[in-house]
């Protein structure tokens, strides 16, 4: 685990560069949120960045989010986000224990987190499978609206995530990102949902999301150094 120091001048640097990329793109840094992916780092990591004025934590898997959550004395303003895949046997410990759900991929899990969070339904975001690759989750863009139709009465459905296929560079994601934001304004006019939430880019390609859209990015390494097992 790095230091605390450590963690504290890399969430600088993340957000200088975040801020960088927003002023390069024309937009208001402001309108980016940045969630640390924090999967495998410990509590004391989690403080760490805390401490250093982060608030919003995503988790791949429901139950180290919450033995994370209780460790940590569940902090009042701590929001997490679930961005690994949610199996239905623990859409209940979910609902209870996330502020957002970033990776919707059934009308079955939208019932499920229907009935575990009724008031006021729960924040989600659809996951998209952009490149129909049979090792990720998610829908496939043209599967999309059917699933909004059948998730909005629901749960509060906020726009789209995704990971897109590897490459070789940053560069190589920004066709992806272009598309996904070019497939969340059709599901927007076409829904008259505002959809506004686009959560694309990790470590990576952070900046490039940025470029093209991005209203969330999803940065661990950076911030927390390697993941610890």
């Amino acid at each position: 685990m790095l230091t605390a120091d450590e963690i504290r001048a890399r969430l600088r640097a993340v957000r200088d560069r975040i801020d960088a990329a927003a002023r390069r793109a024309g937009r208001a840094p402001e309108s980016i949120r940045l969630v640390l992916a924090s999967k495998t780092q410990p509590p004391e990591a989690i403080r760490a960045a805390y401490d250093a004025g982060a608030r919003e934590f995503g988790e791949n898997y429901v139950q180290e989010a919450v033995a994370k959550r209780d460790a940590l004395g569940n902090l009042a303003d701590l929001r997490w986000h679930l961005i690994g895949h949610l199996q239905s046997n623990k859409v209940k410990l979910a609902a209870a224990a996330f502020a957002m759900i970033q990776t919707l991929d059934s009308e079955t899990l939208a019932a499920a987190l229907a009935r575990a969070h009724k008031v006021p339904p729960l924040p989600v975001l659809i996951e998209i499978n952009l490149g129909g690759e049979a090792s990720k989750h998610g829908v496939a863009p043209e599967a999309a609206t059917r699933l909004i139709d059948a998730a909005r009465s629901l749960v509060d459905v906020r726009g789209l995530m995704a990971i897109p296929p590897p490459g070789e560079t940053a560069e190589d994601s920004r066709r992806w990102f272009v598309g996904l934001r070019e497939l969340r304004d059709r599901l927007a006019r076409a829904s008259g949902l505002a959809l506004s939430d686009l959560s694309m880019g990790m470590t990576d390609d952070f900046e490039v999301a940025i470029e093209e859209g991005a209203t969330i990015v999803r940065v661990g390494r950076a911030v927390f150094g390697e993941r610890l097992r």
